[in-house]
């Protein structure tokens, strides 16, 4: 497997600082819970909500959709859930990529279902072939498997400190 630097950590820390000034002029003083996506979310989440100068809340959910392939399998489970409380709150859900919008359309539902105040969606990636838009992005992206930055290949390359397209 062939990898070519898409973003370097530099890309990659201006697009999380300008979610993060987007995110602090709509939800500061809101003590917003942030839901990330597991697994590919935790390094983007990690360094977006050191960048929050305000009071805020982290829980995961955990959603599968591509087992240990380069596609979609077209389907989504949820293998983890919130535990937090989330009715009446302003949930901010994060994963890494808004891929194919599968996976977003079912944890924005499954969040939904649990009566929150409101549902922001963000994801440091979005491909232009994704019929979902988050709320918040970093860059929209061509088609292309890209890994590193907490994005998997197979749970491979999530270590990587810049996102890179598979060749």
């Amino acid at each position: 497997m062939d990898l070519g630097v898409l973003f370097n950590k530099e890309q990659i820390h201006e697009m999380v600082r300008r979610i993060a000034d987007d995110i602090s002029v709509d939800l500061d003083g809101e003590n917003p819970i942030f839901v990330g996506v597991l697994n590919g979310s935790f390094v983007f989440l990690s360094d977006l909500v050191r960048m929050l100068n305000f009071s805020l809340e982290i829980d995961f959910i955990c959603a599968k959709s591509y087992g240990n392939g380069m596609k979609s399998s077209g389907s989504v489970e949820i293998t983890k859930d919130v535990e937090a409380n989330l009715g009446g709150r302003h949930v901010v859900v994060v994963e890494d990529i808004a891929d194919t919008g599968l996976t977003i359309d079912v944890v924005m539902d499954t969040i939904w279902a649990k009566h929150p105040a409101s549902v922001r969606s963000c994801a440091l990636l979005a491909r232009e072939s994704c019929e979902f838009i988050p709320d918040y992005y970093g860059e929209i992206i061509s088609d292309g498997f890209v890994v590193g930055y907490g994005i998997d290949c197979a749970e491979k390359y999530r270590q990587l400190p810049e996102i890179y397209v598979v060749t």
